[in-house]
């Protein structure tokens, strides 16, 4: 054990009892730590909790990727294209590729006897992966969808649920605005909700078969193939894959295919999520200011509360380098104790509300009804080690304070 480690470790041990006001003060610079930490720690998890939240609920109603015919707009009324690709299977065996599914859209008309609601018919295929909307579900079940034959099930939003006063089991008619239009009758197999307005307000699950009768498409005949990577940061990557995969090649028609991530076809809920980015980045470099800021006067409190020893151990032939490590030494401990506390709180407060969702959110401006917590080893630990190294540097300039003691005027003065 070093001299100056010995000296700061028994100066904090007997700071109660015999310093009773800098003691005071000390544990104030270690309350401030503490709550810098946590504050910063609870943002990151909101904001990664955030995110994921989001981007699941986007992804879960359009996939990652999207390769659709090149002359479909921006419309749910697309240009067919042919299920039966030659790339299918080399994407669907192309790593960081997870699913590869077919999907149809049409845009209709939900009417009731009193109340219509304009929807968006979105046909899935028996390749259909159901994980999102089971986890979703709020009523009723999944539909089961047969290449031998066409089911009339459908889910609906709870959204179009509550605003047509339907549920599980009604029946429930739909026009298509077409020439000649047409109607067909629904059964409401169950109800989900994502609070993610955008989608809800207008996504209705069924059978493929009848997008491809209602628009006098073939079989086989499809608006496009969506395709789930494995890791949402790998998407514009991936992206560039599947466009090498897909290739320029036209189809017999003529027709071209085109490439979309669920970032290019949705750019404006993706940007404003990553503004969130910097929201926080301004709250994090706020808390290590204060907290920079908060040690540096805990320091000099520290050394003013200490003169005597500093003359002392000056008179008894310490060089100016090993006293300002023993007040460095100190102010690690109180850091220390600082970060342990805040880690602590900070943590018990996000696994407080990811168990038990106790701060709501309107679900109309954010997506999302409640505030989400995504807690990441890795950047709690890393955000642990950027304070503390931040913090340290911010002291070394304070503590040179410590050369200008002369012990002579100290022992005068004394």
């Amino acid at each position: 054990m070093s001299f100056e480690y010995f000296i700061a470790k028994r100066q904090l041990k007997g700071n109660d009892k015999k310093r009773k006001i800098s003691g005071s003060l000390v544990n104030v610079t270690i309350f401030g730590v503490a709550l810098c930490i946590a504050v910063m720690i609870i943002s990151i998890a909101i904001l990664q909790g955030f995110k994921n939240e989001i981007r699941n609920k986007v992804v879960g109603f359009g996939s990652h990727i999207q390769i659709l015919n090149y002359d479909s707009n921006s419309s749910y009324e697309t240009t067919p294209i042919s299920n039966k690709q030659e790339f299918i299977a080399d994407l669907k065996n192309a790593e960081g590729i997870k699913h590869v599914q077919q999907f149809a859209t049409k845009a209709g008309i939900l009417k009731t006897e009193t109340d219509i609601q304009g929807v968006v018919l979105k046909g899935i295929a028996p390749d259909f992966s159901w994980d999102f909307f089971r986890q979703n579900m709020v009523v009723g079940k999944t539909f089961t969808v047969k290449d031998s034959e066409k089911t009339n099930e459908i889910i609906i939003s709870r959204y179009i649920a509550k605003l047509l006063k339907l549920k599980v089991g009604d029946e429930i008619s739909m026009y298509f605005i077409q020439d000649p239009p047409r109607v067909r009758v629904f059964t409401i197999s169950g109800i989900y909700e994502t609070s993610v307005e955008e989608f809800d307000k207008i996504i209705v699950l069924c059978d493929i078969k009848h997008i491809q009768k209602l628009n006098n498409w073939t079989d086989d005949q499809i608006s496009g193939f969506e395709v789930f990577v494995n890791k949402f940061d790998d998407i514009d990557k991936m992206t560039v894959v599947v466009n090498d995969i897909v290739g320029y090649s036209f189809m017999e028609n003529g027709q071209a295919l085109q490439v979309l991530s669920i970032k290019q076809k949705y750019p404006q809920i993706f940007d404003w999520v990553n503004l969130q980015d910097l929201n926080v980045m301004i709250i994090i470099i706020l808390m290590l200011v204060v907290c920079g800021f908060n040690m540096i006067a805990g320091l000099l409190i520290l050394i003013l509360d200490r003169t005597e020893l500093i003359g002392l151990l000056k008179a008894l032939g310490s060089t100016n380098k090993k006293i300002r490590r023993i007040f460095l030494f100190e102010s690690v401990f109180i850091l220390f104790k600082g970060l342990f506390w805040g880690n602590l709180v900070g943590l018990a407060i996000c696994l407080g509300q990811q168990y038990t969702r106790f701060l709501k959110l309107d679900a109309s401006s954010y997506y999302i009804d409640h505030v989400p917590i995504l807690l990441d080893p890795w950047y709690i630990v890393l955000l642990n080690v950027g304070v503390a190294i931040a913090t340290l540097l911010f002291l070394i300039i304070p503590s040179s304070i410590i050369s200008r003691f002369s012990p002579a005027e100290i022992i005068r003065f004394k």
